[in-house]
């Protein structure tokens, strides 16, 4: 379990699906952690992120195998962060009060027109980035005073814009998104030649299509694992049951995409505050 539920994972509403895939609540004033207990890992992703400070910051760590940390330091109230091929290891220097909204990249691109592949492994400050619409929606979550009235906020805001789309998508797996990606760029435009799709497909995630299906499945690896409750896991079956060639694949891509071996990464998380963000999704 968490050690604090100022720690908290949102998951959105159906209607909200196939647009946000989650929003991770981090609350730490107070609770006087020391200097290990503020560090952060998170995976390689996907994912499109805003996040708010509302109080404190985060600093890159430089750690051989994680993303590389921007020349300057982003020190803003407001960022956006792309997908991130690799993971990556950061620092809170004292107490923070964060909110981080997780969108599916394809629906970030429909919904603001930004390109995302001009954000892959890269954190920007959103006033240089969202349309004005967005950008006054996200400055008046930084000013409501608490998550519950920013998460009525992210509702009263995304939702019909979302469904204004008139585009239905798949829920909360990145299997079943990766999927539909793939048929969806098989079906739409003119011209189906395998570049063509890869570039379709690129343009609408950020990431080529074998990098979205690796992440699928180390989800399924992921929740394998944790299925077993702490007791015995079989490497050799998570692997075979989580569509890789082998185990030796399956160590490969996890420490590619973590940063550390499936074994030492299942012992840090139940062991180690800076995995908070994996236990998150664990429990």
């Amino acid at each position: 379990m968490l050690d604090d539920p100022r720690t908290a994972l949102w998951l959105p509403p159906l209607a909200l699906a196939g647009c946000v895939r989650a929003a991770m609540l981090r609350d730490t004033r107070g609770r006087g952690l020391d200097a290990a207990q503020r560090e952060n890992y998170f995976p390689a992703t996907p994912l499109v992120s805003l996040v708010w400070w509302h109080e404190g910051g985060s600093e890159w760590l430089a750690t051989p195998g994680f993303s590389v940390p921007p020349a300057v330091q982003l020190q803003a109230p407001i960022v956006v962060g792309g997908p991130f091929t690799l993971p990556s290891h950061t620092r809170n220097p004292g107490d923070i009060h964060a909110f981080k909204l997780l969108l599916l990249a394809d629906a970030f691109v429909a919904l603001t027109g930004v390109a995302v592949d001009r954000l892959v492994n890269r954190t920007v400050d959103a006033r240089e980035l969202l349309p004005p619409d967005w950008l006054d929606w996200a400055q008046a979550m930084a000013a409501v005073p608490d998550d519950a009235a920013r998460l009525a906020l992210l509702e009263a805001f995304l939702l019909p814009r979302w469904q204004a789309l008139g585009d239905q998508r798949p829920g909360q797996r990145y299997a079943a998104w990766t999927e539909a990606l793939a048929l969806r760029a098989a079906t739409s435009a003119a011209g189906r030649s395998l570049r063509q799709l890869e570039r379709r497909i690129k343009a609408w995630a950020g990431l080529p299509m074998r990098e979205l299906r690796a992440v699928s499945r180390a989800e399924r690896a992921f929740y394998a694992v944790a299925a077993a409750e702490g007791g015995p896991v079989n490497w050799a079956d998570i692997a075979a049951e989580s569509d890789y060639a082998d185990q030796p694949h399956l160590c490969r891509e996890t420490r590619r995409l973590t940063g550390f071996s499936p074994g030492e990464l299942r012992r840090r998380i139940a062991a180690e505050e800076s995995f908070w963000a994996y236990r998150l999704w664990r429990d």
